[in-house]
This record gives structure tokens, sequence and C-alpha cells, in this order.
């Protein structure tokens, strides 16, 4: 298959074994670091978007011990056979997915960025444009091995002992514990993808065709493998429809000057290698890369292609966060000041165009996500309570919007979060919330949450749901 060739391990074997080492010291690490000193993962890259500063809502409890998990990154086998693999919880997609296509296959759910790990998207949920016909990330995983926050590693699965964690680690964002490994289900691939762009005039007719793709598994004919969308405005939506392809009459390139969210006005069709379909958003961040200029033609030529990934923008943001370059320059400038608003948040596909309006007459940030999905299983997961069978939409906006002068930061987040509630839907954890304590915990089922919280973490070592995700400690 084409793409990036995974660094492989020595044998199946030996990378377990190695494993199992690794395990062990992690273990004795955590069991050494002294009671009520925070904990956190020594990561090289994080997709978490909580970005607060000082005087509105962050809380630092004393530097914090970081725990060593760079021997989890690494796909530990794949089985072709079974079409599973098993994965170190640190790996990221890029690497994981480098390693399954040179066997023909692919997990169920890709999210859409390089550096994204397997345990963070099983923890904090991922999605993609398989995700109305497999579910999400965690919903494919089979096994996992959890070190726990009271010092255990379990394994976790359905229908064993640990079967109640196994539930409830998805949306518990490292609160309950870590993924070591997990196990995975893989499907076959074919060497192209062939996507076709419909064109909507309205939210109320590309949901209703959304609708249609749940309950048909096609769209005009088209097989539908793969489905998100891109709105505009309201009266300019494109649903991009994607099947498996063994041929490909062209082959559409979007990690040079073309550029792959403005390639869906243009072109009604387009062919991509299997790999490069899978991180056609990567490259520019989705269309997040327009700040740094890198969608204008003289400064793409002159940015080199290994810096056009996500996992560089993302650094650069935090380092403009970090030292308050953007709002400086805003107030030096007497600009108004601007609201960061990254969400993601999934509404049921009846009331999707509801969303869709409100956003663009209240927010007015364009262009935005659509990614249809719906659960893979019959039962829901406890800590993101979508119900089976139900279609939902998630919508993704990131970027920023001028605040009006008698608002404060965090006016357009909590417009987002009481019609998110309005509407019956869920928001993603990866961000910015201001819920109350008690709300939180209503939407996200806080009585399974504290249930699990006493049997994996009794002492709390480790931060709560509330505490990680809203308070941002």
């Amino acid at each position: 298959m084409p793409g990036r060739t995974a660094r492989p391990a020595s044998t199946p074997a030996a990378a377990l074994q190695a494993h199992e080492t690794a395990v062990a010291r992690l273990r004795d690490a955590y069991a050494a670091l002294p009671p009520g000193v925070p904990v956190r993962l020594a990561k090289r890259t994080s997709n978490l978007f909580r970005f607060r500063d000082a005087g509105t809502g962050t809380v630092q409890s004393g530097s914090p011990a970081e725990l060593d998990v760079s021997a989890f990154g690494h796909v530990l086998c794949v089985d072709p056979a079974t079409r599973t693999a098993k994965v170190g919880g640190m790996t990221t997609y890029e690497d994981l997915c480098g390693a399954t296509l040179r066997h023909g296959l692919m997990p169920l759910v890709v999210p859409q960025l390089k550096t994204i790990t397997l345990g963070g998207a099983v923890t904090g949920l991922g999605i993609e444009s398989t995700s109305l016909r497999n579910g999400m990330p965690h919903e494919s995983v089979t096994e996992m091995e959890i070190l726990t926050g009271d010092g255990r590693v379990v394994t976790a699965a359905e229908g064993n002992e640990h079967h109640d964690l196994f539930r409830g680690f998805p949306n518990s964002y490292g609160t309950l514990g870590y993924s070591l490994s997990l196990t995975i289900e893989l499907e076959p691939v074919t060497p192209y993808v062939h996507m076709r762009h419909f064109s909507f005039v309205s939210p109320e007719a590309c949901m209703e065709a959304v609708g249609q793709i749940a309950h048909e598994g096609s769209y005009r004919g088209h097989r539908a493998d793969f489905v998100d969308g891109t709105a505009f405005a309201p009266d300019e939506l494109y649903l991009t429809v994607g099947s498996f392809s063994d041929a490909a009459p062209w082959r559409g390139d979007y990690t040079g000057q073309q550029i792959y969210y403005q390639s869906i006005r243009r072109h009604k069709e387009d062919f991509l290698t299997i790999y490069d379909y899978l991180w056609r958003w990567d490259t520019d961040w989705f269309w997040c890369s327009r700040p740094f200029g890198v969608q204008q033609p003289l400064v793409r030529k002159l940015w080199p292609r290994r810096y056009r990934r996500s996992d560089v923008y993302r650094k650069l943001v935090a380092f403009d966060r970090r030292h308050r370059l953007s709002s400086t320059l805003l107030a030096n400038r007497q600009r108004a000041e601007r609201e960061a608003v990254i969400q993601d948040v999934e509404i049921p596909v009846e009331r999707s165009a509801e969303f869709l309006k409100y956003f663009a007459a209240n927010v007015g940030m364009s262009p935005v996500w659509m990614c249809p999905l719906r659960l893979r299983g019959e039962r829901a997961w406890p800590l993101y309570p979508l119900k089976p069978g139900d279609v939902y939409v998630n919508f993704g906006f990131w970027g920023t919007v001028a605040l009006p002068p008698d608002r404060r930061d965090g006016y357009y987040n909590r417009l987002v979060e009481d019609e998110v509630s309005e509407l019956g839907g869920h928001k993603s954890l990866y961000s910015t919330s201001f819920y109350s304590e008690d709300e939180f915990y209503e939407r996200y089922n806080g009585d399974a949450y504290k249930a699990l919280k006493h049997a994996y973490d009794g002492d709390g070592r480790l931060l709560g749901l509330y505490e990680k995700c809203v308070r941002g400690r």
C-alpha cells in the first residue's frame, strides 16, 4: 500500500516481551510517586485545546510528576488473519496506519490528525468519515491493558471482571487510568478512495441527505464507505461521499500547492490513495493553517513540506498563547479582543439543521466540518451517552471570533454549550468548557463516573473528570 513505512519491531514476540518489561517499570515508577503529587504523561505532542489564561479559571496545583510513557508508542503486532492489531497506548495513528496499511488493512476509524494517539482517541473519543459505518474508535477495541489510578495494571474487556472499566474508559480523559496497550479490529482497504462532493443550498436538504445515506448506505448510486461534509455558509454545504476503489483514473495531491478543502468547491469528484485520503485534513489542519500564511502560494512554496502538519501548527498556537503575542498585538492596535472557539459537538440529525443556522447567525465562523456518526453496537457507553441506533452529526469549528465590546472571553463558547444542551446534543471535552459541576455530571453520567472513580482510583491520585476537563487543572 502507498504511504509511510512504519519502523518494524524485531519480532512480535520480542516486541511483546519488551512491552511487558516496560509495563513493570511504569507500574514501579507510579508506585514510587509520593501521595498527593499531581501526575501527567510526558508526551511529545498533544491535541487538547484547554487554553485558559490566568484569571479565567485555570488552577495550578503544584509541579506535576511526569510519567515516561515513550515505551508505549509502538505497534506490537498486526495479525492479518484475524484482522487485529495490538498497539501501545501512546502510538500515533500515523505510525499505526503505517504498520497496518502494509497488510492492506486500516483501523475501523482513523481520526483526522496524524499525532492523535490510539489511547487518546479511546479515552478522549475520536471520529472520522467512517463513523457512520463504524462508530467511534473505542467501539473497535476488544481489550485494553490499563494502569489504573490506584496503581494496578488490569486487562479490561467485554464480559470480564473489569467490564465496567472497559465500558466506562471512553470519555474518561485519563482520570481513571492510562491505557498501556489496546487490541483493535481492522478492516481491509483498497489502494484508492473515490470521492464525490455533493452540494446543497440549505442545512435542511443536507441533513435530509445524511439521513438517507444512514438508511441506504449510498447516495445517488455512490457507495458510502466514507462520509463527511463541509459547510461554507448556510446556503453552501457539501457532503463528501467516498467509496473504496481498486483503480483511479487520476490522483489528487493535496500535500503540495493544492489545498484539500478548497478543492471541495471546485471538483465534483476526486481520487486519492488510501494513505492520502486518511491524512487529507492533516496537511492544513483542516483550514486552520490560514493564520500562518501557509495557504498563500508564495509562502506555501517556501514552507518546507515536512512542516505542513497539524502538530507543527498546534505548537505555533501554543507558543502564541503562552507568550500572548496575538492578544498583545490586538491590544496595541486597539482592535477587539478575539475569543478562541474550538469545539466539536454532536447533535441528533433531526435537529442538526437548527444548530447550523443558530451557529451561523450567532457565531458566524466558517467553514464548519460535519461528520455523521452512529454507534456501531447496540449498547451505549456510559460516560458519553449517545443512543444506539440514532444518527448524530458532529460539527467541528476551530478558530477565533471578535468579541462584542460588552462581552468577555467565554461568551461564544457558552452560547454554543447552551444551544447544544437545548438541542439534546453533547460536546467533546478536549477544549474549554464552562458547565457547572451539577450540569456537567448530569450530561456525562456522573453517577457511573463516580462509581468507577471509587473502584479504580479510590484515593483520588488522578484528577477528577470535572476538575480536568472544566476547571483546567
